[in-house]
């Protein structure tokens, strides 16, 4: 069945000098603007790198492929020389695979020739995040999919004119001839790129190249899912998970400051649950609407916004106290940490045990400074029963370091014993970011730059240019990358593993909830933590372990604070700090 394809939602709308969004030709009338939503995403239009596969290397179904490689202008031309050509038989149908270098996220815009024949030209477009993906077909033992996203479909191509089709996340696109006897005459291919254009303000360099890349890889991994709202991943979960949020808002944090994607987020999520329902149907992910919300406010300030959730974060609070028995949380709904935990049920209630207690103190923050002394009190005598009762961690490194986190367990002893058994084994690409910061409070900041370079740095040894949803190391054995063809003998590592719900090609490989590295080296490494609302008061505390220097700036509301640390080469680091007047900086000794 053609699919007619749905363009974009590129709805999106032009923008003037100055960002000014555009407005509505006078014709529509006021009316007409109470029914639009102004989009903050941008267009651009990409070439492709190259061409990583063709049916016909041999020039016979296929002609002068490198033309697809130039830079076009998205024109349509009477002029029907230097293009690309694919030509069907009865026995052979061409098609071409294109790479755009990078992960993106929207589409791509197909400008067509003169053929011989007017009627429209069928083709089959898939769109990967890999090499296997986009070679892949739906419903395969490999685990092809559409969910979430179109990203294999038939569309119908014009004579002499162009086309936008597709709205997912892929970085190649198979572009295939559909009927018998038929003739395309291509003059480009580009992906059409949306994202929101917005500056980096936060940066990290070092010595270490590879944490660069690394800390750069999380920042495009978040910048990507910042569309409409904040999602999880491009391609699929295209949605918001109130948890899984937690490390990409930390991420916004380190490198765009504030932006209003993620205040949309929350309260898209608080307006589609209505108490006493969780958030996302999951118990724990109510519980980081909290202490996401104590985290925003803690680096932006905005009170205004704070007093917007009064009513639903009392509401919320009060329902929390009543899912404790005796000293023991007693959370129901789906009682959920991370996919790789989620078979341990001790380390679930102890994992939830902690998070209650870290939700319960944010909560009473957040109601003193609302003026919600009462609530603040109750969620203190709560937090309070809950501490008594330590559960075992059951060898899980997600419910040690959560332990660690809420104070309820000592870090030094949840890391030697649990986190850094094994180095990076059995880290996980979410939770992952909470065992890095059990090992900070641990002390352990040169064992958890060896995770983030092996682990996070294991995704880019194949090929990755944004971080997945799951990851093992176990993976990097005899694998190929996933920017190739699969040579014989070699594993595919998309189309091969992950489990749960993201099987195999369904397996997303850009995932905002994989970017903690990111925040972690801004905030442990450059040192840099907010100690006072709106960043009016930070602390500024490197550890640079094995690295000679490090160098970066950290995103204010009141503008940049920039940093350069030195190792002196007597033990001891140089700090130069460089900030807004309102900022008080405080420097370790």
């Amino acid at each position: 069945m053609i699919l007619r394809m749905i363009f974009i939602a590129f709805a999106c709308t032009a923008f003037l000098p100055g960002n000014a969004p555009a407005q509505l030709p006078p014709v529509f009338g006021d009316a007409f603007g109470e029914q639009t939503q102004d989009d903050p995403r941008i267009r651009k239009y990409i070439s492709p790198r190259r061409i990583v596969w063709q049916s016909d290397p041999d020039g016979t179904t296929i002609q002068n492929a490198a033309r697809l490689l130039k830079a076009g202008n998205g024109q349509a031309e009477l002029i029907n020389n230097d293009l690309c050509i694919l030509k069907s038989t009865a026995g052979k149908k061409p098609g071409i695979l294109l790479d755009f270098g990078k992960e993106l996220h929207g589409g791509i815009e197909l400008v067509t020739g003169m053929m011989d024949r007017k009627d429209p030209v069928k083709v089959r477009v898939r769109f990967g995040e890999s090499v296997s993906e986009a070679m892949s077909e739906i419903g395969s033992p490999h685990g092809a999919t559409n969910d979430h996203a179109m990203r294999d479909f038939i569309v119908e191509l014009p004579w002499l004119g162009s086309m936008e089709v597709g709205n997912s996340g892929f970085r190649f696109v198979r572009i295939d001839l559909v009927d018998p006897d038929a003739e395309l005459f291509l003059k480009e291919v580009r992906a059409v790129f949306i994202y929101r254009d917005i500056p980096y303000l936060g940066s990290f360099k070092s010595n270490d190249e590879r944490l660069n890349q690394i800390w750069e890889t999380g920042a495009y991994t978040v910048h990507l899912n910042m569309q409409q709202y904040l999602w999880d991943g491009i391609k699929r979960d295209r949605l918001v998970w109130v948890g899984d949020l937690h490390p990409e808002v930390m991420t916004v944090n380190a490198v765009f400051g504030y932006n209003e994607v993620v205040p949309k987020s929350l309260d898209l999520i608080r307006d589609a649950t209505p108490l006493p329902a969780w958030m996302n149907g999951i118990s724990s992910y109510s519980l980081w609407w909290i202490i996401v919300h104590r985290d925003w406010y803690l680096y932006h300030g905005d009170l205004g916004y704070l007093k917007q959730q009064r009513e639903y974060l009392r509401e919320l609070l009060n329902l929390l106290v009543t899912k404790i028995d005796g000293n023991k949380e007693a959370l129901d709904g789906h009682r959920f940490l991370d996919w790789p935990s989620s078979e341990n049920k001790q380390a679930i209630h102890a994992g939830l045990q902690a998070l209650m207690v870290m939700a319960l103190d944010a909560g009473a923050e957040l109601s003193r400074v609302l003026g919600e002394n009462s609530t603040a009190r109750q969620c203190e005598e709560a937090e309070t029963r809950l501490r008594k009762h330590v559960p075992d961690p059951g060898n899980s490194k997600q419910a040690a370091a959560l332990l660690a986190l809420a104070g309820m367990m000592d870090a030094e002893k949840a890391n030697n014993q649990v986190i850094a058994v094994g180095g990076a084994k059995d880290f996980s690409t979410f939770y992952g970011y909470y065992m890095l910061h059990a090992k900070a409070m641990a002390g352990d900041y040169q064992g958890a730059l060896d995770n983030i370079r092996q682990y996070w740095g294991g995704m880019l040894d194949l090929g990755a240019t944004t971080f997945w949803e799951d990851f093992d190391l176990s993976w990097l054995e005899n694998a190929a990358p996933i920017d190739e063809l699969v040579p014989p003998g070699k594993t595919d590592v998309h189309a091969t593993y992950g489990g749960y719900s993201y099987k195999q090609l369904r397996h997303s490989l850009c995932h905002g909830w994989a970017s903690g590295p990111t925040s972690w080296l801004t905030r442990h490494v450059l040192g840099v933590s907010v100690l006072e609302p709106g960043a009016k008061v930070i602390r500024i505390d490197p550890h640079l372990a094995d690295l000679e220097w490090v160098e970066g700036a950290f995103p204010t509301p009141y503008g940049v604070v920039r940093i350069r640390h030195t190792q002196t080469g007597e033990g001891k680091v140089k700090t130069e700090v460089d900030a807004p007047d309102e900022v008080k900086v405080l420097l370790a000794r």
